[in-house]
């Protein structure tokens, strides 16, 4: 069984940066979607980018010109680049790995989870 491990949260003044990281206990060399969640107190999870196993990425309309997701080539971790961060940017993000995409390529219905980390920006 997969498990999922982030790390890289913190927090953070507005404009600032971080990078999120991910490991994967196993490799998920490749999977079919491999990607960034994040949930927001008192808001449903949505999703934030993703990398599919043909290298492909896709961005949420809120951080596309702000975050990069990419991933190491033995497939075992993945990364966020925040940068620009905002105050809206603040909640706990999780990493997932899926066998389906939605319309807009971001992961659907993930069926690995970690366990999440906490990104709080201040204004």
């Amino acid at each position: 069984q997969v498990r999922l491990m982030e790390s890289g949260g913190g927090s953070v003044q507005a404009g600032g940066s971080l990078k999120l990281s991910c490991a994967a206990s196993q490799d998920v060399y490749r999977p079919v979607c491999f990607g960034w969640f994040r949930q927001a107190p008192g808001k449903e999870r949505e999703g934030v980018a993703s990398i599919l196993g043909s290298g492909s990425t896709y961005y949420s309309l809120s951080v596309k010109t702000r975050f990069t997701i990419s991933r190491d080539s033995a497939g075992k971790f993945l990364y966020l680049q925040m940068n620009s961060l905002e105050p809206e940017d603040s909640g706990i993000y999780y990493c997932a790995v899926a066998n389906t995409i939605d319309r807009s390529g971001l992961c659907l219905d993930p069926h690995y989870w970690g366990q999440g980390t906490q990104v709080t920006v201040s204004s």
